[in-house]
């Protein structure tokens, strides 16, 4: 039951003051939780997880710097042990995956409601995972498709830009024919009808974000 041990100390990471501080209020109002530190970008993550050690970190993605993927790698390998919760906007199949995959405990969208919040919280010192509804099957989906490589991924990119083969040979330095392989492969691994829905599928994947 909360209150029944030592309080959970929790570092809020977020590049929005306002969120910090919403987060921060309703957290120390919880029995059993206490504040500990919060961080603006994912440089200062680290150095506040390697300073404070809380119990849990919860960690936006999208930030300045670092981001939290980048921060959850850095953090999980000073500490392997280290749990931590993603509260992000963005619900894309990607990079729940590679969060996930990184070691985060659970995956939370802003969208959710405070009290889901402080219970992933919780649930995280107790060894269990919470993954968002809205995208627990797009992830599960997303794990079971082949993976674009870097330079798929790179060329998908450039193909969201509306960039030709030509474009795109041209920009990378490679023959038009290399570029043409690289999107029949891509159209393959997403199982997309032409380049308008392969960028769909890719955006709802996440594939497009940096």
């Amino acid at each position: 039951m909360p209150g029944t041990g030592p309080a959970i100390r929790v570092l809020i990471v977020d590049d929005h003051p306002a969120m910090r501080e919403g987060l921060r209020i309703y957290i120390q109002s919880e029995d059993g939780m206490d504040v500990v530190g919060e961080a603006a970008d994912g440089i200062a993550a680290v150095e506040e997880y390697l300073r404070l050690k809380p119990d849990v970190v919860l960690m936006d993605l999208q930030m300045q710097a670092a981001d939290g993927l980048q921060a959850i790698s850095a953090i999980r390998g000073h500490d392997e042990a280290a749990k931590v919760v993603v509260l992000t906007t963005y619900p894309g199949e990607a990079r729940a995956a590679r969060a996930l995959a990184l070691g985060a405990c659970s995956y939370l969208l802003k969208s959710a409601s405070l009290d889901a919040i402080v219970g992933a919280i919780r649930a995280s010192t107790e060894g269990k995972r919470i993954v968002a509804e809205e995208v627990a099957a797009g992830v599960e989906s997303f794990r079971n498709t082949e993976q674009l490589s870097p330079r798929e991924a790179e060329v998908m990119r450039w193909i969201a830009d509306g960039s030709t083969n030509s474009q795109i040979a041209q920009a990378l330095h490679v023959s038009e024919q290399t570029v043409k392989s690289h999107v029949k492969s891509i159209f393959a691994k997403l199982h997309a009808h032409d380049r308008t829905h392969a960028v769909a599928l890719a955006r709802r994947q996440g594939l497009l974000e940096p």
